[in-house]
């Protein structure tokens, strides 16, 4: 062979030998890391506990019990957020891995504001995970798996999304218990509630009493000062049938600022009492919310108190709750709600 034919042999192979090298390096460079990205659960059913916890000191823990999810071990889940959590557990996905001239920035903003998420199965910590904040688009949140045996965290931060979602995952991981509460506040039928007394405290003449016996069959109407009424039956069912599925707009309890402080020691103007046919009785103070002025300009009126929402003090005064009164407006009556209709000549 000629050296002329030899070199250039020598230096095909050798560009050969570079191209393969360059096309492995770029194919390894672009390979999303498996360990470091794995963040999704597909077993949710297995999970039976998740902690998550914020920088501003905020935690909840959610443990599953019997089938039901609680909240810090003292309160009911509220299902909607609960099967949004667990489903953004099992379908969140990795679009990219973040670009490395924006690696430090994102963890810098992660260590100061992230979520941490502690997810188990069986007593077992099977995923751990900071969730931080989202793209400039809002498409996509910043991510960072930890090991969940030794708690450190991977080099490389991600952007997640879930398919078909448009938007972030942020709002998900909610570190603020009082969000997860249930809020249901009154759930009764007739035949668990032995009696029903409204005192209407601004105008006392219009409190009434309703007492159930045999097995709600049958029903008697008093006045606030223990007079016998007539009434519509029709009218009593229909209210009675107001009794279930009464929730809260927002929960209170535990929040300290001079809105919940003054309520402390403010009087209601209606009180709820209902007593079980167990013998069980549950106290409902109804107290007047402060009216909104850009409110009061929008509709033309000069409204003494919000007539859209109220303050709510149950469970022995020690739950607080913001309400509404389209939900809880047809509970608070007078006796006169329950009169028979006028009859035609």
């Amino acid at each position: 062979m000629k050296r002329s034919s030899l070199i250039a042999l020598l230096v095909l192979v050798a560009l050969v030998g570079v191209s393969i090298a360059v096309y492995i390096h770029k194919s390894r460079s672009g390979t999303i890391d498996e360990d470091a990205s794995n963040f999704k659960v597909k077993d949710t059913a297995s999970i039976d506990k998740i902690f998550m916890a914020d920088k501003n000191g905020k935690s909840v823990t959610l443990t599953r019990e019997k089938g039901t999810w609680m909240v810090d071990g003292k309160f009911e889940a509220r299902s909607d957020i609960m099967r949004e959590l667990l489903a953004t557990i099992f379908s969140v996905e990795v679009k990219s891995p973040v670009a490395k001239s924006a690696r430090k920035n994102v963890i810098k903003r992660m260590a100061a504001q992230g979520i941490k998420v502690e997810i188990y199965s069986q007593g077992d910590k099977i995923r751990q995970y900071y969730v931080g904040s989202s793209t400039q688009d809002y498409t996509g949140t910043y991510m960072l798996l930890s090991d969940p045996e030794s708690g450190e965290n991977f080099e490389e931060p991600f952007v997640t999304y879930i398919p078909g979602f448009e938007g972030f995952l942020t709002n998900r991981y909610l570190t603020d218990a009082a969000e997860w509460r249930n809020r249901l506040v009154i759930n009764f039928i007739p035949p668990q509630m032995k009696s029903i007394r409204l005192d209407l405290h601004e105008t006392p003449d219009s409190s009434f009493t309703i007492d159930l016996s045999n097995n709600a069959m049958s029903y008697s109407l008093k006045s606030g000062k223990g007079q016998p009424l007539n009434f519509d039956p029709m009218r009593m069912k229909q209210y009675l049938a107001y009794f279930q599925n009464i929730h809260c707009e927002k929960l209170l309890t535990g929040i300290k600022d001079h809105v919940t402080d003054s309520l402390q020691h403010a009087l209601p103007f209606a009180t709820m009492t209902i007593t079980e046919t167990a013998g069980k009785t549950h106290v409902y103070n109804f107290l007047h919310r402060q009216p909104n002025a850009g409110k009061n300009q929008q509709y033309g009126v000069d409204y003494k108190y919000d007539p859209d929402r109220l303050f709510l003090k149950f469970d022995n005064d020690k739950e607080l709750a913001i309400i509404q009164y389209y939900v809880f407006g047809k509970l608070l009556q007078t006796w006169g709600y329950f009169m028979p209709p006028p009859v035609k000549k």
